[in-house]
């Protein structure tokens, strides 16, 4: 019981940490059409101004002014870049995003160098929050809870219950009325874009201590954003939520488990297995893990391609 409920609560905090990191890329996508491949910089680089503004003013400052800075270029970004290729098709903006995600790499190798930084998590956020049997529940991910929850509920109420979201969700699919109406639909986009960006470096800026950064950060991570986007249902949120405790829970049970595959058959199909299959099936779950994710959303493209909570129409409307 120890062992299932430290790795369930542990699980469910990397979760939150995954959700807010795909949040963003979900809404850009969901109003915009952008699939941004360089999302996963975003994340690293507030993860690099995180840690700068730590050193230079303190933990919170740095939780406020990464993110704003991340949010401020990416809006940047959308008004001299993106905007100009929206013509051309999701091609257009697939390629520039991939590209540019490699020059941000060179850009944060060039400021701060190719080695790990020595990202500390706060003072006041450090300890036991509390005991579960003989297992500590950390403070700061109870903190990365609470935070990726607070931003659930904002988003909520942004899309769903204020005029601002219904002009942000009715500049996607009208825009010419929503022009007529007064509203400016190219700054709408520039911002959403923003906004979303904003929320990844939100992401890395508490995530780069929890974990690690490093350049390779955000290609580690990359990965994993669009399965979830994916598994989820492209464009949906709250399959992004879903999907991101899904994956983060699984790959936590799996990296702490201590079975091997020969084990886990046992516990199913009680056989002897042939001499040959050893080597094979004594490979422990753990090993697995990394792969784990990309196994689920195989098996979610064969039984339901449009995800946990995409729809059937929205993605025929985005192809």
């Amino acid at each position: 019981m120890e062992f299932f409920l430290i790795n369930l609560l542990n699980g469910l905090s990397y979760g939150f940490l995954l959700f807010m990191l795909t949040a963003g890329l979900s809404l850009i996508f969901s109003l915009l059409g952008v699939l941004n491949f360089a999302h996963a910089s975003f994340y690293m680089l507030g993860a690099y101004l995180g840690y700068t503004f730590t050193g230079l003013w303190g933990f919170w400052w740095g939780l406020f002014f990464a993110p704003v800075i991340t949010g401020l270029l990416g809006a940047l970004l959308e008004r001299f870049a993106l905007r100009r290729l929206h013509a051309r098709g999701q091609l257009a903006e697939l390629l520039f995003t991939f590209g540019l995600a490699y020059v941000m790499l060179e850009i944060v190798q060039l400021i701060w160098g190719k080695l790990a930084l020595p990202y500390q998590i706060p003072q006041a956020l450090q300890g036991s929050l509390f005991l579960i049997y003989s297992s500590p529940f950390s403070v700061y991910r109870g903190f990365i809870a609470l935070l990726a929850l607070l931003v659930l509920g904002l988003l909520y109420l942004l899309i769903r219950r204020t005029n601002v979201g219904l002009v942000i969700q009715a500049a996607w699919t009208a825009p010419t009325m929503v022009e007529a109406l007064g509203h400016n639909v190219p700054s709408i986009f520039m911002w959403v874009f923003g906004f979303g960006c904003g929320l990844a470096g939100l992401a890395g800026v508490v995530g780069g201590n929890l974990l690690v950064t490093e350049p390779s950060m955000a290609a580690h991570v990359g990965s994993i954003i669009f399965v979830v986007i994916v598994l989820g249902g492209i464009g949906s949120l709250q399959g992004a939520f879903w999907a991101s405790m899904l994956i983060a829970i699984s790959q936590t049970f799996a990296i702490t488990s201590e079975l091997s595959l020969q084990d886990l058959l046992a516990l199913f199909m009680p056989i002897q297995y042939q001499a040959s299959n050893q080597c094979v099936l004594s490979i422990p779950i753990s090993h697995m893990a990394p792969m784990l994710p990309f196994v689920i959303l195989l098996l979610m493209l064969v039984v339901r391609p449009r995800g946990l909570f995409g729809q059937q129409s929205g993605l025929n409307s985005h192809a």
